[in-house]
């Protein structure tokens, strides 16, 4: 009898320790909630920022820029804005009388930098589009269903109706609804995609109308030690004041990055553009 007591006076603070060990390793394992994993990637983001790289690229782009054809551009970023030169055209090498124009409008832009870098910085590029919607990603959607995805954390979302956007470029993203992946290994965006499912009017109807359908998507692949955006898709349709078309299209992929070692100027960004890429 005294053997039992003795057994059951060790077996039970054994198996009570056994069972708080257990507790805390399930507390330890508990999945973060889609709030705290964004909270992180947008700091990650916000930190990636300043010790961002320059970059030269190839781009395939097919946009109402390019006319509707597929165009092949060397590109090399700078502080200034981007030098881009055009190799081909639907898939054909520029004819000589082509490839010079393309020559000469970089020897224009040379000659007039401070006009080109006004320019470059007055247009929105897409991944400022892509800052745009991530600042109001807290405050004006509710993230829901999240959930392992390969590599990536999946996060559903939807408008938040408690949000009062501010502009009309914030009206219409937050009447989006979508998703966003986040690399979980490193807490950075992978993908950003939303799209209209119904018509957004602005001054009820007489400024503007962009019509439901409109989406966009940007895709992001680890390059070196960084993550740059790799895939753009944008497409906006609708009509502005006096009943003008809005008409926004776009598809264009990045490859074949290569991390500049320095800033270049614009002078030398140039001479890279109009060689072969490497």
């Amino acid at each position: 009898m005294k053997m039992w007591m003795m057994a059951v006076r060790w077996a039970v603070p054994a198996l009570l320790a056994v069972v708080g060990t257990v507790h805390v390793q399930a507390q330890a394992t508990v999945s973060p909630t889609a709030k705290d994993v964004v909270a992180q990637m947008l700091q990650n983001e916000k930190e990636a920022m300043t010790r961002r790289g320059m970059y030269e690229y190839v781009a395939l782009e097919r946009s109402d820029r390019t006319g509707g054809h597929l165009w092949m551009e060397h590109v090399v970023e700078t502080p200034q804005g981007r030098i881009r030169f055009l190799m081909q055209e639907d898939g054909k090498q520029l004819p000589p009388e082509r490839e010079a124009q393309e020559r000469g409008r970089l020897a224009d832009i040379l000659a007039h930098q401070s006009e080109f870098e006004a320019k470059e910085h007055a247009q929105k590029d897409d991944e400022e589009k892509a800052r745009q919607m991530m600042s109001i990603l807290q405050k004006a959607f509710i993230m829901e269903n999240m959930r392992a995805e390969g590599p990536d954390w999946h996060i559903d979302l939807r408008p938040d109706p408690n949000y009062s956007p501010n502009g009309m470029q914030e009206k219409v993203m937050h009447a989006m609804s979508g998703y966003i992946l986040i690399n979980q290994k490193e807490l950075r965006i992978h993908r950003l995609e939303g799209q209209l499912p119904q018509d957004v009017s602005i001054g009820f109807g007489i400024l503007a109308t962009v019509h439901a359908g409109s989406h966009f998507l940007t895709e992001r692949s680890e390059v070196e030690d960084d993550w740059r955006t790799s895939h753009v898709v944008s497409v906006v349709n609708g009509r502005i004041i006096f009943f003008k078309t809005l008409s926004k299209n776009q598809d264009m992929v990045r490859q074949q990055f290569h991390k500049l070692e320095k800033p270049l100027t614009l002078t030398e960004a140039v001479a890279l553009a109009e060689t072969v890429p490497r």
